[in-house]
């Protein structure tokens, strides 16, 4: 039976394949890579708008920042010169002055990269109307152009977190202001950056071309083009790459699969961080979840452990607190949930509820939440708690549980490692959901907002530190959020694909692909 059903799926993958988008072989002087994502289809290509996975893994090859991580890291110890080739701060902390390269040029037609371009990309990253990290930017006063080649930024307070504000990633990314202003709108779908690639096509739930840019200012890249293809369905895409059409892969998180990928020849597991935190919002505005028992009570009701276990040992690691393992900041003597069900039902039974009750969730279909979320049904189903799960594609997902539609959301997300930039996303009342200054505060948490500034401004960091502290205390104690696991990003690469550099970590949650990496003919 098990053969039959192999032979059936290796027919519909042959099928399929003309439907995926695979462009035919290239011509034998040039090289291409073919890369299978997870993602359905991308959201956007702007980078002041672009959160979801699959669209950051484009950002990082479009855009460069002002500064950036080293290929291969995601430590901020690793920051180095990107667009700016130097850089000063004053005394206090305030005043940053960067020295832009000269001779820099956008993709395209659209010059060369000035001061006029960087003030433009930061004060339009700060700007809640067009970015959705604004609240990144709250620390900027002013950023002032000096001469072409000069920018200063003035904070109104000192940001121990600023360089990786304007590192190559999310808002930090700079634009060209004049392809910005010329396209408004359709800018996300004709981006114009001073990255390796260029945007070529985007072909909707199919597949996005990018080519090198030979004007790059480390050098054109040895790659000249990629072709990143809207594989979903996790058998697809290793079928796809199974059989040689791809060369590079966003894989499966999870352990089982991770152990029997290692075995099969030509599979190149690369696991790196940072992980992607995963947490349960839970939506205070959803009758019965605004009774802080009822909370309690589903805070009890999961077992972290389980869930853990289930994603294994190499690429899930079980958090403590709502501020992710590992960030500047984490604080895991303030208290954590612990699994108990006798308590979860009496706290039931004393919010009124002894029966338990339904709860709405909108859940992504992709194997990265979906399967976990099952897990989570179950375990409050012990309870008396019904979850109505309501499964939709991933950009359905994306796009409802911002428009408040789900009283449980599982979410995950990878920052700047520093507990400013997760409690500001998503615990400061400035970023609930369906507000002008939205993030992606879907519990409608608003009980440490002035812990959350403070620290900001905090006068030292041990002062710093105490305030992140008790803003986390202060989360954990209104149970806005249940603090699940961190899941590592998982990619496989094939034999013919050499990165150019030693992939440990990858803020962009994608292998980077830079000006030194290679890929053999087929």
């Amino acid at each position: 039976m098990l053969k039959v059903a192999a032979r059936i799926a290796g027919l519909l993958f042959v099928l399929w394949l003309p439907q995926l988008g695979l462009p035919q072989p290239a011509l034998a002087e040039e090289s291409t890579l073919q890369v299978g994502s997870g993602s359905g289809d991308v959201s956007t290509l702007d980078p002041h708008r672009a959160s979801a996975t699959g669209d950051m893994t484009l950002i990082g090859w479009i855009y460069s920042g002002l500064v950036r991580f080293k290929p291969g890291s995601a430590d901020p110890r690793d920051i180095e010169p990107d667009l700016a080739e130097s850089w000063e701060a004053s005394a206090d902390g305030r005043t940053w002055t960067f020295h832009l390269r000269k001779g820099v040029k956008f993709q395209g037609d659209w010059g060369e990269l000035t001061a006029d371009d960087v003030v433009y990309s930061l004060n339009r990253a700060a700007d809640s109307k067009r970015s959705t990290f604004s609240s990144d930017f709250a620390a900027i006063e002013s950023v002032a152009k000096l001469d072409d080649y000069t920018v200063r930024v003035a904070l109104k307070y000192p940001d121990v977190n600023f360089l990786g504000r304007v590192s190559s990633y999310h808002g930090g990314n700079i634009i060209s202001r004049k392809a910005a202003e010329k396209l408004g709108d359709d800018f996300g779908h004709h981006p114009v950056g001073t990255g390796p690639f260029a945007f070529v096509e985007q072909v909707t739930q199919q597949y996005v071309k990018l080519a090198a840019n030979p004007d790059y200012f480390r050098g054109k890249p040895k790659i000249d083009t990629i072709i990143v293809h809207n594989i979903p369905s996790d058998s697809a895409r290793e079928l796809a790459f199974a059989s040689g059409e791809l060369d590079l892969m966003e894989a499966k998180r999870e352990q089982r699969w991770v152990d029997s990928a290692r075995k099969r020849r030509g599979f190149n597991v690369d696991i790196f961080r940072p992980g992607e935190y995963r947490e349960l919002h839970i939506n205070q505005t959803v009758p019965p979840l605004d009774d802080v028992r009822v909370r309690q009570a589903i805070a009890a009701a999961i077992n972290v452990d389980d869930l853990v276990r289930f994603v294994g040992r190499d690429v899930g690691f079980k958090g403590c607190s709502v501020v992710p393992p590992g960030y500047l900041g984490e604080d895991c003597s303030v208290g954590s949930y612990s699994f108990d069900l006798a308590k979860a039902k009496a706290l039931l039974a004393e919010a009124g509820h002894p029966d338990g009750f339904t709860v709405k969730a909108i859940v992504s279909n992709i194997s990265a939440q979906q399967p976990f979320m099952e897990v989570i049904q179950a375990e409050l189903a012990k309870v008396g708690i019904k979850l109505d799960m309501q499964v939709v594609d991933h950009p359905t997902y994306q796009s409802q549980i911002r428009r408040d539609l789900s009283g449980l959301v599982f979410y995950g997300a990878a920052r700047f490692p520093i507990a400013d930039t997760y409690l500001s996303e998503f615990f400061h009342s400035r970023a609930i959901v369906g507000t002008p200054t939205a993030a992606s505060n879907f519990s409608h948490c608003k009980v440490a907002d002035a812990e959350i500034e403070g620290a900001r401004v905090a006068a030292d960091a041990a002062a710093q530190l105490a305030m992140w502290k008790e803003a986390q205390r202060k989360i954990m104690a209104d149970v806005c959020a249940v603090p699940l696991f961190e899941l590592r990003q998982v990619w496989v690469h094939s034999d013919r694909l050499n990165y150019g550099y030693e992939l440990k970590g990858a803020m962009n949650l994608a292998p980077p692909i830079t000006e030194a990496s290679t890929v053999k003919p087929r």
